[in-house]
């Protein structure tokens, strides 16, 4: 289960943010890392601060792991992102300082395409009206813009893994499902693909939105795009909340040119429960608010509690960077009987005989070597016989092009 590290395991500081699963918090605990938990996101200058001794930090979506942040936290080895997206972290900040980051990318796929389904069903039936009204002590009993799933074409913008469970759910409630994705998707069941948004958007009774986040994906949806769609559509968007332009999405409501809208995130979100929520679209009877819950199921906290943490273990056990998403990808089993060093270095040509040459003039025989490279970083796991010493570390240190080094001994 464990091995060496570069120091005694008790020494190794994780901070775990904004309500990790206990499931992941447990495992680090086991492991005998001293391990502090803080139920929040951390603003900017106090996750500066905190960083600076730390060397795993767990965090979800909304805390923001800047350039700035990084360069204050000499020894941090590794990030892990226990959610989906990875957008809240500079991936080549932390990259280039030899930092790997981890996230979680399908552990919450079926409570988020759960939910979708769950608020397609509510929109075309017109419940959150009838739900209040009932609430208050008033009757609506009435089919008034109240309509069956099925029959309905969804149109799904962005066909991966959530987007193709969303297929599976609406192909089963007998809704007719089309596609668009800028990467080739083969098709599931009879979901067709379409040549482009335009048409996906013109075609479609309601739209669901999984995309990234980011500039390409920047209000995706605008007002000529809210234009395309058929009159009385509905849209839904549980992927990011920078890719509608919610302004243009309120004149599109307004106006009667969309019939509804249920949106589960936004450009803007509180930190943490006691903070106020605001947004343009509150109080419409059309419009479904959720607060960004799409994957906040105990089964997918859970699996994302146990898969990140357990990545993140076996980076600082063995020095494994499988299933990293800015880092050189290295599968490396448990070590036997010699020592590992982790070497990050410069993507540059010459690295490697440079380390060659540095334990062949001493002597020193490498078992294996792994090397992987990733942009501007290469990333190397060595094997040696017991004669390498802490000697050797700081040699390799000493070259020019090595960013950082870990030994396990």
């Amino acid at each position: 289960m464990s091995g060496p590290t570069s120091f005694p395991k008790h020494r190794i500081s994780v901070l775990l943010c904004e309500g990790i699963h206990p499931v992941g918090v447990e495992r680090f605990r086991q492991e005998g890392f001293a391990v502090e938990v803080v139920d929040r996101a951390l603003e900017p200058d106090e996750l500066a601060e905190r960083l600076r001794g730390v060397h795993v930090l767990g965090i979800r979506s909304k805390t923001r792991v800047t350039a700035e942040a990084l360069a204050d936290a000499p020894r941090l080895l590794t990030v892990g992102a226990f959610c989906i997206g990875t957008n809240q972290i500079d991936l080549a900040a932390a990259r280039r300082r030899g930092v790997c980051v981890f996230n979680a990318p399908h552990a919450n796929t079926r409570s988020v395409a759960e939910l979708v389904i769950a608020l397609v069903v509510m929109s075309l039936r017109g419940l959150y009206p009838r739900i209040a009204a009932a609430h208050a002590g008033r009757w609506m009993k009435s089919a008034r813009g109240s309509r069956e799933v099925r029959g309905r074409s969804l149109g799904i913008v962005g066909y991966g893994h959530i987007g193709q469970q969303v297929s599976i759910l609406a192909e089963a409630l007998g809704m007719r499902v089309l596609f668009h994705d800028v990467v080739d998707r083969l098709a599931l069941g009879n979901a067709r693909p379409c040549a482009d948004l335009e048409e996906l958007l013109a075609a479609s009774d309601v739209v669901s939105l999984h995309v990234p986040g980011g500039e390409a994906t920047h209000h995706l949806i605008g007002a000529a795009e809210l234009a395309r769609m058929r009159p009385g559509a509905i849209l839904i968007n549980t992927s990011r909340g920078t890719v509608v332009d919610l302004e243009a999405l309120a004149a599109a409501l307004d106006s009667g040119r969309l019939g509804g809208a249920a949106l589960d995130v936004f450009p803007a979100e509180p930190a943490s429960n006691d903070q106020p929520f605001d947004v343009l679209l509150r109080g419409r009877e059309n419009v479904l608010l959720t607060p960004h819950i799409g994957g906040s199921t105990e089964e997918a906290q859970v699996g994302i509690g146990r898969e990140v943490s357990a990545r993140l273990v076996r980076l600082v056990n063995n020095g494994s960077t499988m299933g990293a998403v800015n880092f050189p990808e290295v599968a490396v089993g448990p070590m036997r009987e010699h020592h590992r060093i982790l070497h990050t270095h410069r993507n540059v040509p010459g690295v490697l005989q440079q380390v060659n040459a540095l334990f062949a003039d001493r002597g020193i025989n490498v078992a294996s070597q792994v090397l992987a490279t990733r942009e501007d970083v290469g990333y190397l796991v060595m094997d040696t016989d017991r004669s390498a010493t802490r000697e050797m570390v700081e040699r390799l240190r000493a070259l020019p092009e090595t960013l950082r080094v870990r030994p396990l001994f």
